[in-house]
């Protein structure tokens, strides 16, 4: 199974999303390949924000050898899930899609009940770090950190 997260410029949310879901799924014993990429160009070969990397290594992760790239036309076809971070990319990517057959493969990250401290989070966003503080990294981090558990769980159930 392969899955892509998707941000904006990829070096905030979706660079996060992709170490915590390669982190979640580690653990079980199926194999799945996870990438990420954004939208919009303007950070292609750049590693992630360095509040991003910062935040991942202040809870055992590593992404920074991760390389921002923009969402290309294959990935649609050569991925089983694109998740997006927000409403907006949601819309960006199925307004993109090649082919309507690949519009059921676009999920909202936050599509999934009781994904963030028990609250209902359907049609909400992964709100973008990038103009924030490091605290709002921390937060963008524990919030992804709850919704890969979860949608790892729901993933590998499908799986089996």
């Amino acid at each position: 199974m392969k899955i892509l997260m998707v941000c904006l410029g990829n070096i905030c949310r979706s660079p996060l999303a992709e170490g915590l879901m390669i982190e979640k799924l580690n653990k079980y014993a199926i194999y799945f390949q996870v990438d990420s990429a954004g939208t919009g160009g303007w950070h292609i070969g750049s590693a992630p924000d360095k509040r991003s990397i910062k935040i991942a290594a202040e809870n055992g992760l590593d992404i920074s050898k991760q390389t921002c790239r923009v969402i290309v036309d294959e990935d649609y076809q050569e991925f089983d899930y694109l998740f997006a971070m927000d409403i907006s990319i949601y819309q960006t990517l199925r307004e993109r899609s090649p082919n309507p057959e690949h519009l059921e493969k676009i999920k909202l990250i936050c599509d999934i009940n009781e994904a963030y401290d028990g609250t209902e989070m359907e049609n909400m966003d992964v709100p973008d770090p990038y103009t924030g503080d490091l605290n709002d990294f921390r937060i963008i981090y524990r919030m992804l950190n709850n919704l890969c558990e979860k949608w790892a769980a729901k993933l590998v159930s499908k799986k089996r």
